[in-house]
């Protein structure tokens, strides 16, 4: 072979390995989160110990129309896209070991992450308003052009945050700014999953024409968590009002057990306990009821709850299935076997948006409600990391 012709071949193999390198990194980084998500410890660790970017932590103050929010910025030593990181109801907020965390673990295959701090979420409460503030906080960091260097970022929401995410982002202020949007274990239809929490009936997937039947749903028992928020929100609709607030206390204990029993067992023995007392000091009917709580009687809470789901929000803010649908690519990520909020949603939330734009669904058993588990089916971990570096790509 002649030397101009092994130059050209030798410039062609430099320029297809250089137009190569992003899609083959998009899989390190993509493994490298996967492997740091479900804790795998060993040799597989060891090899991506590289894709982790040196991070640091700041705080911040995001504008909202509904008041300045508090919020943390992860930033990388370098960052291909800035996204706004928002996590479910929970009382810890931005402070969440896990939610802390994930925020670490996307800014170490490099992104730059913004989460901002949302009030109602934090009081258990899912409202319009917590849309609202997720597409201001996503429009300021969209502003900052020393973060999204093109006007446009990412929005990542888990569990109801998901859900509120895809609004935001198809709304007309964001319709040009957002980048992608990932939904993890998110819902569909708002008023649906409080009818699941309440009752258990769980709708089958969507046809291929899109169509269910009231006939074809199925029981699963939803988790005593979402059971035991729409009580917190419903109690007065079930107490005299003199008992509204001490019930509210004593389920506001009783879910901060909750959450501190997936980080720390003793803590959360002692508040088990609190709540415990707390509902032997109430009056009826306000004892019973916590007593139900306490005892994770999901099925006597629910059938006293369903009569009034009627009466929650039906605001489009809530669920996306009645809102437009955002005009970026939407990622829906969901377990298979989650009873807070059924994966069916984010079936029938694929189907409502991959006819208004690029959307991909994945169903995996190896993720709980908006979290992996210490499971390791190889087999689906390959399709998580398949997942990612498709995301970690836009």
């Amino acid at each position: 072979m002649r030397p101009r012709t092994l130059a050209a071949v030798g410039v062609a193999l430099v320029t297809a390995l250089a137009l190569a390198a992003p899609f083959f990194r998009s899989y390190t980084r993509a493994s490298a989160l996967i492997v740091r998500m479900a804790g795998i410890e060993g040799p597989a660790a060891n090899a991506l110990e590289w894709e982790r970017e040196p991070v640091t932590a700041y705080e911040a103050r995001v504008a909202s129309r509904h008041g300045s929010l508090r919020a943390r910025l992860y930033l990388p030593g370098r960052f291909s896209r800035a996204i706004v990181l928002v996590a479910g109801v929970n009382a810890l907020g931005i402070d969440e070991p896990r939610l802390y965390g994930l925020a670490h673990e996307l800014a170490n295959v490099g992104y730059a992450v913004l989460t901002p701090e949302l009030p109602d979420l934090q009081r258990y409460d899912i409202t319009p308003r917590t849309t609202d503030m997720i597409e201001d906080a996503a429009m300021w960091l969209a502003e900052q052009p020393r973060l999204a260097r093109d006007g446009r970022v990412g929005l990542v929401g888990i569990s109801f945050a998901g859900g509120l995410s895809i609004v935001a982002a198809g709304r007309p202020a964001l319709r040009n700014r957002a980048a992608f949007v990932f939904s993890f274990g998110g819902h569909s239809n708002f008023q649906r999953v409080l009818r699941f929490l309440c009752s258990g009936m769980e709708p089958a997937p969507p046809g291929p024409g899109g169509e269910t039947a009231p006939a074809s749903e199925r029981y699963r028992r939803p988790h005593d968590y979402g059971v035991v928020i729409v009580l917190l929100g419903g109690a007065d609709r079930l107490v005299p009002p003199e008992q509204v607030e001490p019930l509210r206390a004593a389920i506001l204990t009783f879910l901060r057990a909750s959450h501190y029993d997936l980080i720390d067992k003793h803590k959360a023995t002692e508040t088990f306990d609190q709540a415990r007392r707390m509902a032997d000091a109430l009056p009826e009917p306000a004892h019973t009821l916590m007593q139900q709580v306490n005892e994770r009687d999901v099925d006597g809470l629910g059938a006293k709850l369903l009569p009034f789901i009627h009466q929650a929000s039906h605001s489009p803010a809530l669920s996306p299935d009645q809102s437009p649908a955002p005009a970026c690519p939407v990622y829906i990520l969901h377990g298979s076997d989650d009873n807070v909020v059924p994966a069916t949603e984010s079936e029938w939330l694929g189907r409502y948006l991959e006819r208004r734009t690029r959307t991909r669904t994945l169903l995996s058993h190896v993720i709980t409600h908006a979290e992996l588990n210490s499971r390791q089916d190889w087999r689906e971990i390959w399709q998580l990391v398949d997942f990612f570096a498709s995301l970690l790509r836009e």
